[in-house]
């Protein structure tokens, strides 16, 4: 049985200006609502893996979904919303009006997230009950279909991958998180 996870495409959602930590949280509604470009040409790995794949799985943002659909245009996907990225923090202060760019309040949010700060979002402990029960679904996938793609989020295919590796499954230590990159997982 084999599981691939792999790293939706780079967002077409581009504005990198600095803002505040209040308008991060636009920011990230309007990354969540965006697809992702098309590129000349895509890892190979990656396109082997999902043109193997008996059985390809999706979050329901539309970034997965249209990273699946990029990398193999002519597949069915299951998307399911236990496969969304991680929730970041929306902390009810403006830390002073401090502006940084998007992927420094990024980093900022989940090191609190991760440290148990987990205002109006799910927390760290939740995210990883959900990642568990995530793998178990996939590998229910692997069972009945053999090879399995998950099309997700870079934090989350991490939380995934060290499930996967807690049930047995072979396979490195961490999912890459690079746009595009796969990590396959046997048993």
């Amino acid at each position: 049985m084999e599981i691939t996870l792999i790293r939706h495409g780079t967002s077409k959602y581009t504005e990198n200006n600095r803002i505040t930590c209040k308008q991060f949280k636009n920011w990230v509604e309007k990354y969540d609502d965006h697809g992702v470009f098309a590129e000349k040409s895509y890892p190979l790995e990656t396109v082997n893996k999902m043109a193997a794949a008996n059985m390809i799985v999706t979050s329901d943002l539309v970034r997965t979904v249209e990273s699946a659909k990029l990398l193999h245009s002519h597949i069915n996907v299951i998307s399911a919303l236990m496969f969304r990225e991680t929730e970041l923090p929306n902390p009810m202060t403006n830390f002073w009006g401090i502006k940084l760019n998007p992927s420094l309040w990024a980093l900022f949010l989940r090191c609190l997230w991760i440290c148990g700060y987990s205002q109006q979002c799910e927390s760290f402990i939740s995210a990883k009950q959900r990642a568990k029960t995530a793998a178990a679904q996939l590998v229910k996938y692997a069972k009945d279909h053999h090879t399995v793609v998950l099309v997700g989020h870079g934090f989350f295919n991490m939380l995934i991958a060290k499930e996967l590796r807690n049930m047995g499954w072979k396979g490195k230590r961490k999912a890459s998180a690079k746009h595009w990159a796969c990590t396959t997982y046997t048993y």
